[in-house]
């Protein structure tokens, strides 16, 4: 009979790249609720924390089109946030979606902006934005991201994927 192995291993990803998570990125699913207004069945929030990113990966996407959608993450005590990355993809429709992302560090009462971006995307040119920005907040309790999906054209709120930093 055979001993069990005693070799340490892992699984890549089909890119080669470790699917371990970054140093100091939050494991959200552990340390959060996720909040939302819509989802559609087939692009469910989990698909946010999934850690498929880049172009074709997985992705939340509304239920509804042309409604403005919010997620809200909930943490189970306030966070030390130093860093937001969040991807975004539409390949098929020519749109402007706006992302706000707001933090409260006060039990969700009141809330700061700190981020407002457009992603301008044409199947015939730009379908695929990554943004990542640098944080300094202490005592984050709630994270809520708006969504327009429609600031020009007609579409579905959608985002690839969505990791934070402490």
């Amino acid at each position: 009979m055979s001993s069990p192995s005693t070799l340490r291993k892992r699984q890549l990803t089909a890119d080669g790249a470790e699917s371990a998570p970054v140093a100091g990125e939050l494991d959200i699913a552990s340390c959060a609720t996720i909040a939302f207004t819509s989802e559609d069945p087939a692009h469910p929030v989990e698909h946010l924390l999934d850690g498929s990113s880049g172009p074709g990966a997985t992705r939340w996407a509304s239920a509804r089109a042309d409604t403005i959608e919010q997620i809200l993450v909930e943490f189970d005590k306030p966070q030390i946030l130093s860093r937001l990355v969040y991807e975004v993809e539409e390949a098929t429709r020519e749109r402007t979606q706006e992302v706000r992302v707001e933090v409260s560090e006060d039990g969700g009462r009141t809330y700061r902006q700190i981020l407002v971006q457009e992603y301008n995307f044409s199947p015939a040119g730009a379908t695929f934005q990554r943004e990542q920005q640098r944080l300094n907040l202490r005592q984050a309790s709630h994270l809520r991201l708006t969504i327009v999906p429609n600031k020009s054209g007609s579409g579905i709120a959608t985002l690839t994927s969505f990791r934070l930093f402490a």
